[in-house]
């Protein structure tokens, strides 16, 4: 697993421990585990799945930017969204 830093984990106990994303337009959610089961199946923008585990192996996702999963390496969304890369090169 990824090493976070002091801020991510700032905003993580402020904001939400997880992320919950439409794999159609990007909206992002943040929630706590206890909120988990509040989460749209839906997309309230598009209607398009709301993704908020891993497909491959059931892993909540930590980053609002993931497109692969951190605990399998399973692409949990396309590398781009609306053509431009959803993560910056090298990272």
């Amino acid at each position: 697993m990824a090493k976070r830093n002091w801020i991510q984990e700032e905003r993580r106990k402020t904001l939400g421990d997880w992320a919950a994303f439409c794999v159609g337009c990007g909206f992002t959610l943040r929630y706590f585990v206890e909120l988990e089961d509040e989460i749209p199946l839906a997309c309230p923008q598009c209607a398009a799945e709301m993704r908020r585990r891993c497909p491959a192996c059931d892993a909540r996702f930590p980053s609002a930017f993931l497109v692969e999963c951190e605990e399998c390496g399973a692409e949990v969304r396309p590398p781009e969204l609306f053509g431009v890369p959803i993560r910056k090169a090298g990272r």
